[in-house]
């Protein structure tokens, strides 16, 4: 499918626009980072406990950081997305014997500030065994007859009805009334037994400081392995120059991803590195499919010259260029906007460095072909003391495509 054919747009003739958008957004990020002190790592990295809790409304972030402030002493960091009523609620920790200990706290501390009735088990927040044991007693008391069997899988229903139907949350007991087997009996035992708190934990995270410290590291050094193989690579699959043009315009995309994150207070956490992994092979897989149309032309468009060549070859690959990216664009901005707080990083940083790494392809990695074809032809000519009448030098951007020798005789 080609959605464009034969346009002639002028890319390299807008270059130093791009390049000083890339530069003042570099220099942003960068001034941020070191005002920042590094970038906003997550409880991956850090070591702490993360929690995520679900409320029936808007998350009263003041209200859970006033709780929680006084009974956790790594410091509190209460978030919220603006999608889902929802609170990400982290503590940092330095010891390992800690961890543990702070994820009961805070259980314990919202239960205690949202539960209006204490004394009662909360419903929203219960296991299946506490559940089993809080109502077998009562059930029976009440002359509803259900062997241990009957009452387990009558448990698991209605437990699989909260968290499947209802994410985790019920307002009201009258719910469950959709539930195969609850009975108004079962209905008023449930309101006397349990209570239903305005809020669900649905997820908690324990990472020691020592495993965040060494997860820290093993991106870092997984990102530039990354970047080392691609760079290796690209130089035995082209040229040198070609390969050092890819590896810098992907250092641009991910220092600009990186600064972005700082310049928004995003945490860094390992599905942000697994997305900064993917644009890299996004990007540099952008890079390649130009220069290989670059390499072709060089072949057969001899006597053009390098600039409006690669003018020539992204025109060439601007269809595919608008499909791939568009599409996979559209995917992630979809994610970003719907994924919830869990893929909020990880979108965010495709969506970020798709855009970046489309135009980084063509803008930055194209450009240092041209910047190195000059810097050549500047060479020779001072060499030779007057420029070459009649040729164009191509040095070893064109392996395989210079002009054949004449014959002797």
């Amino acid at each position: 499918m080609q959605l464009f054919k034969d346009t002639k747009f002028d890319f390299l003739g807008w270059k130093w626009r791009f390049i000083s958008a890339s530069i003042l957004l570099m220099t942003a990020g960068i001034v941020s980072l070191i005002i920042k002190g590094g970038p906003l790592y997550g409880i991956d990295f850090r070591g702490g406990a993360v929690m995520y809790v679900r409320f029936a409304g808007p998350p009263p972030i003041h209200r859970i950081r006033t709780a929680l402030d006084p009974v956790l002493h790594g410091g509190v960091s209460v978030t919220t997305p603006s999608n889902v009523p929802e609170a990400m609620i982290s503590t940092e920790l330095r010891e390992e014997k800690s961890l543990n200990q702070a994820r009961d706290t805070m259980t314990n501390t919202l239960e205690a500030t949202f539960n209006p009735e204490p004394s009662k088990l909360d419903f929203n927040n219960t296991g299946r065994e506490s559940l089993i044991d809080r109502l077998r007693d009562p059930l029976q008391q009440a002359g509803v007859g259900l062997s241990d069997e009957q009452l387990t899988k009558l448990v698991d229903a209605m437990l699989n009805f909260r968290d499947k139907d209802r994410s985790g949350l019920l307002t009201s007991f009258d719910q469950l009334s959709a539930v195969p087997g609850v009975t108004p009996a079962i209905l008023s035992v449930l309101k006397q037994q349990c209570s239903l708190a305005p809020f669900a934990v649905r997820r908690v995270e324990v990472v020691g400081p020592k495993v965040g410290a060494n997860l820290r590291m093993q991106a870092i050094k997984a990102t530039l392995y990354a970047l080392a193989g691609m760079l290796v690579y690209i130089a035995f699959r082209f040229e040198w120059i070609y390969g050092v043009a890819a590896v810098v315009a992907v250092f641009h995309d991910t220092i600009i991803t990186i600064g972005l994150f700082s310049l928004f207070n995003k945490e860094i956490d390992l599905t942000v590195v697994a997305a900064i992994l993917t644009l890299v092979g996004y990007s540099m897989n952008d890079t390649i499919v130009v220069f290989d149309r670059i390499r072709e032309n060089l072949k057969i468009l001899r006597r053009e010259k390098l600039e409006p060549l690669i003018n020539i070859s992204v025109n060439q690959t601007l269809s595919r260029t608008v499909l791939t990216s568009g599409l996979t664009f559209l995917t992630a901005l979809s994610l970003f906007l719907f994924g919830g707080q869990v893929l909020n990083g990880f979108s965010f940083a495709l969506v970020v460095g798709i855009l970046v790494g489309t135009y980084s392809s063509v803008f930055i990695a194209s450009p240092i072909l041209v910047f190195w074809q000059n810097f050549v032809e500047a060479r020779q000519r001072s060499a030779r003391k007057a420029p070459v009448a009649g040729k164009e030098l191509r040095s070893d951007l064109s392996r395989g495509a210079a002009r054949p020798k004449a014959k002797k005789g």
